[in-house]
């Protein structure tokens, strides 16, 4: 009886045992699940918060933020504005330079029509062409680019090896600005001073007056000028007296061979 009273109590004991060690086990096991779940929701947390950070640092901020958007807008706008802007002002780069080219023309139109009025009026003052004195005629239609061009070159093979080489623009924008025959007077610069080679006067290459000038661009024009308001439109008997009085023929008869080698 006493043995079987302490075979219970042995079995007790180790069922609380058992029980203890069972409810520290369980105990063991809460804590390491507790401690797993509570990483977990702490990693989760530090992810959440990584990304967080990452995306408010990639972000801009103030000011830069305002420029970033504007600058967008910008282009935004620019890109949708850009065609009918160029576009506008193609056209109005075109339409300027329309009107320049037209106020062009219009104005080498009246330059031309003006040098021909001159030259017109001159022969009729004169009552003379030069084709009476054997001169071929000058042809004042072809307008001022085609008339000083020509009248250049002719001009310059002439004066070629002289003082006055390289004056033949010279003389024949003198001519078509003063409505004369553009032969005359650099024929006369042969007659009076082998053209230029013996100047009285300091660039005065025509024996005319007492003047001088500083150069021959100065003198050419001068001279032409004077040629058209004392002696008429080109060379005659009558503007050789005038002009050289004491050996009229001659001096008429050199100027005329020169003229008509030109």
């Amino acid at each position: 009886m006493a043995s079987t009273t302490k075979q219970r109590k042995r079995v007790a004991a180790g069922s609380i045992a058992g029980a203890v060690a069972a409810v520290a086990l369980v105990g063991v096991i809460g804590l390491n699940v507790a401690s797993a779940n509570s990483g977990s929701t702490q990693a989760d947390r530090f992810g959440i918060e990584m990304a967080a950070l990452s995306s408010a640092s990639s972000a801009p901020s103030g000011a830069f933020a305002a420029e970033a958007a504007d600058a967008s807008y910008g282009a935004s706008t620019l890109s949708q504005s850009s065609p009918r802007n160029i576009a506008a002002g193609v056209s109005a780069i075109e339409e300027e330079e329309n009107a320049a080219a037209e106020a062009e023309r219009q104005a080498k139109a009246a330059e031309d029509a003006a040098g021909l009025s001159r030259a017109r009026n001159a022969m009729s003052a004169q009552g003379s062409t030069g084709a009476s004195a054997g001169l071929s005629e000058v042809d004042w239609t072809v307008g001022h680019d085609a008339f000083v061009e020509e009248w250049s070159d002719r001009i310059d093979a002439f004066l070629a090896g002289s003082p006055l080489a390289g004056q033949g623009e010279n003389f024949a924008e003198a001519a078509w600005d003063n409505g004369i025959d553009p032969r005359w007077s650099p024929a006369i610069s042969k007659t009076e001073s082998s053209r230029g080679a013996i100047c009285f006067l300091p660039y005065n290459a025509w024996g005319w007056g007492a003047s001088s000038w500083d150069s021959f661009d100065e003198s050419v024009k001068a001279h032409v000028a004077g040629l058209a308001k004392g002696y008429g439109y080109t060379l005659s008997k009558g503007a050789a007296a005038k002009y050289c009085p004491p050996n009229t023929d001659h001096w008429y008869a050199s100027t005329l061979a020169s003229m008509k080698s030109i």
